[in-house]
């Protein structure tokens, strides 16, 4: 099973993301330009910009501000979520197995608490989803699936990394569950971890160009 998942399954698992990821481009693409052409007539890039700026920025939008707690666990979760498999140590030298591509890396003790944050903040996020009655309401099975989906790379990675469990076995587990991750973010919610800044660019330059109000 290691052998598998480590070499074909991962092949497949890129292909996918890369494919499906360039299909849903240009998917939205087609979209804006028969299904909805007046994106691309009042298309603004300062506003536009304006509006990804203040939605990456902590703080920078009205919603961020009511919510402080849920902010801060927020950004901590996707920035987390997103460098620590990019510098980690193991992953940089995976890569330098097989293609002889290196690049800096993170402290171990630092890709650690990277991961911890991740899971800790997925917690949360799971808690939130069950106790709170506006964000229930508008919860499915599937946004359950997802923060599963996200969650399970770092936990199995953890218990892989200071081996509490059987070693091979969350070694396996890990790769799995990364490579299941890869796959779904073109053709789940999980796209916008790619297309985020396309939303953004619309809705600043609807709100920008278009009604002259502030969308953060």
């Amino acid at each position: 099973m290691y052998d598998f998942v480590r070499g074909p399954l991962l092949w497949v698992a890129f292909i996918v993301f890369i494919g499906g990821s360039i299909l849903r481009l240009a998917y939205l693409a087609y979209l804006a330009k028969k299904k909805d052409y007046t994106v691309l007539t009042y298309a603004n890039f300062r506003a536009g910009f304006r509006s990804i700026l203040h939605w990456i920025v902590p703080f920078g939008a009205t919603n961020m501000r009511l919510r402080p707690v849920f902010t801060i666990v927020s950004f901590l979760f996707h920035i987390c979520l997103i460098l620590t498999p990019i510098f980690l140590l193991a992953h940089n030298v995976v890569w330098y197995q097989s293609w002889r591509i290196s690049w800096w890396t993170f402290p171990e003790w630092l890709s650690d608490v990277m991961t911890v944050i991740v899971i800790l903040a997925g917690i949360y996020l799971l808690v939130r989803r069950m106790v709170c009655k506006e964000v229930r309401y508008v919860t499915s099975a599937s946004d359950y699936v997802l923060l599963a989906i996200a969650v399970m790379p770092f936990l199995t990675g953890f218990l892989a990394y200071h081996q509490w469990l059987a070693y091979k076995a969350m070694l396996t587990l890990h790769i799995l569950s990364g490579e299941i991750m890869l796959m779904a973010i073109p053709f789940t919610r999980l796209d916008h971890m790619l297309f985020f800044w396309l939303t953004r660019f619309y809705m600043g330059s609807e709100f920008g160009a278009v009604r002259h109000a502030k969308d953060w």
